[in-house]
């Protein structure tokens, strides 16, 4: 195709897997965009800013990033964090970061090379200014840092719509930044508390009558294909514990979005771990991730059982499409 088309997936994902045709959307409906693992090299920097553009000609309630905003590699120096803030705020929807590993847990490789509890400090105080969202156009979050006993969560944060109830929980990719050291490994735990507290609170929420469903966004891949006690997955292990007994007590439809490991895809992972039986009622959507510069639009449909239809959205790079 043409190098400066904009390329839009013709068959819409179901939760269910099956396929339907877009329309125009009626007013019961609304959509969000989800992106993630990007930019990291140079290269894409116009890449990302024309992802920002070609969002910001659509009409959505709000943009949801998954994490990872620089290289694993790259420096973890105070201007890529503040240039990443100008970028983000110059989207016109309403923007949510989640924090993802190449941030600050990370930060500890010989190319980088930095202190990363500092840095995530560094990153909260940066990309978590106020109690809203960061765009042009922004509404007010309820953070998990409003209560004293998790005055440093200011990244978990929740917000509802349409009787669905979202959740940002700090969970991050590089086995949550688990194994490498104490001090981290102390964080690690402190923050898997205040994030089996904050995913539980959700769920009571959710259990409501005033909601319909729920959506949980967290960075790292947890890893549902590998099997309890592999290596690596031991720093989800509680978090996967801790999601399989809240869906196990919860009937509505639930939708786990994450990033990570830049392979698109939208799926049902989560096993019962006594009758190996899938958990149906939680879908599981991974974003797009460099090289692969795109988003996914996420339709809410007031009709629809399943609460949401999922599009990959796929924007020319500027080359000739294969």
């Amino acid at each position: 195709m043409g190098s400066r088309l904009l390329l839009v997936l013709s068959a819409c994902l179901l939760l269910v897997g099956a396929a339907a045709c877009r329309s125009p959307q009626p007013p019961s409906e609304w959509s969000f965009g989800i992106i993630g693992d990007l930019p990291y090299a140079p290269m894409e920097e116009p890449q990302f800013e024309n992802l920002i553009d070609a969002m910001n000609r659509e009409d959505l309630a709000f943009v949801i990033h998954v994490g990872d905003f620089k290289g694993q590699n790259d420096p973890c120096a105070d201007d890529i964090y503040r240039q990443r803030l100008e970028q983000f705020n110059r989207f016109s929807h309403p923007f949510i970061f989640v924090p993802g590993d190449n941030e600050w847990t990370d930060c500890h490789k010989p190319e980088t090379p930095s202190d990363p509890l500092e840095r995530l400090a560094f990153l909260r105080k940066v990309l978590y200014p106020t109690n809203r969202t960061l765009g042009q156009t922004t509404f007010e979050l309820e953070r998990q840092s409003s209560s004293p006993a998790f005055a440093l969560f200011r990244e978990n944060s929740r917000w509802s719509r349409s009787g669905v109830l979202f959740a940002t929980i700090h969970v991050v990719g590089s086995n949550d930044g688990f194994g490498r050291w104490p001090e981290g490994d102390r964080e690690h735990s402190q923050r898997g508390a205040a994030n089996r507290a904050w995913m539980e609170a959700a769920f009571r929420l959710a259990a409501g009558d005033r909601y319909r469903a729920l959506v949980l966004v967290i960075h790292g891949n947890p890893r549902f294909e590998l099997t309890p006690g592999d290596s690596g997955r031991s720093g989800f292990e509680d978090f996967l514990g801790s999601l399989e007994a809240a869906m196990l007590a919860f009937s509505k439809p639930v939708v786990l979005v994450h990033g990570d490991t830049h392979y698109f895809r939208i799926d049902k992972p989560l096993r019962n771990s006594e009758t190996r039986r899938r958990i149906v009622h939680l879908t599981r959507v991974e974003s797009f991730g460099v090289p692969d510069v795109h988003w996914v639009r996420a339709t809410f449909q007031e009709a629809n059982p399943n609460v949401f239809v999922f599009d990959p959205v796929l924007l020319s790079t500027g080359r000739e499409e294969p």
